[in-house]
């Protein structure tokens, strides 16, 4: 009985159709760029994926809409410009990790500081304390991918090195808001034109 189980749940599986198992997912476009409103499978180019911009801190393009957030990874790029950092010197529950895909930039780690170029790769694992600066002539472009996890700790340690770099907090919060307070809101951005030509 066990092998004509299995051979009736194939043929049964083989029926079955894929075609509405997974919708794709509706898009909006905006005069900042495209961006999914909805759940579901989608493409879109980076160039024409609504960026941000904030003051000091480069652009980045997190590829999910605010409705239509990513469950299990968060994913974007980000474009620093030499000096500015890529977020607050910090550490997390979950793991992270980067790839440099263009120009140079600082990696301050565990207080210490490492030059990275095109190509390399940085791992995080859970509460690793990181944050890139850019650095050189010109801008980079960095590849972060990182966990979701709801409710997920996360710290922003005091780290000399990290603020010679103008890129960390002066007292230790958990509090994101407290972290970035001197920095500006969000502005929605068309692609900027410090974006790699392919």
């Amino acid at each position: 009985a066990g092998a004509g189980a299995l051979q009736r749940a194939a043929t049964s599986a083989s029926r079955v159709s894929l075609e509405a198992v997974v919708p794709e997912a509706p898009l909006e476009h905006s005069d900042h760029g495209v961006f999914p409103v909805g759940d579901g499978w989608f493409v879109v180019n980076a160039r024409d994926a609504q960026w941000f911009e904030s003051d000091g801190l480069g652009f980045y393009a997190p590829f999910e809409g605010e409705n239509a957030p990513f469950g299990e990874l968060g994913f974007n790029l980000n474009i620093l410009r030499p000096g500015e950092p890529s977020c607050m010197y910090h550490g997390e529950e979950t793991q992270e990790d980067f790839l440099v895909l263009a120009g140079e930039c600082i990696l301050v780690v565990e207080g210490q500081e490492r030059s990275l170029k095109a190509w390399d790769f940085v791992h995080c694992s859970p509460w690793t304390e990181h944050v890139f600066v850019g650095s050189g002539d010109g801008p980079c472009l960095i590849l972060a991918v990182g966990a979701r996890l709801k409710g997920r700790g996360l710290r922003y340690p005091v780290n000399d090195v990290a603020l010679k770099h103008g890129a960390g907090v002066e007292e230790e919060t958990s509090d994101p808001k407290e972290a970035y307070a001197r920095f500006g809101d969000l502005k929605p951005v068309p692609c900027p034109d410090g974006f790699p030509s392919s």
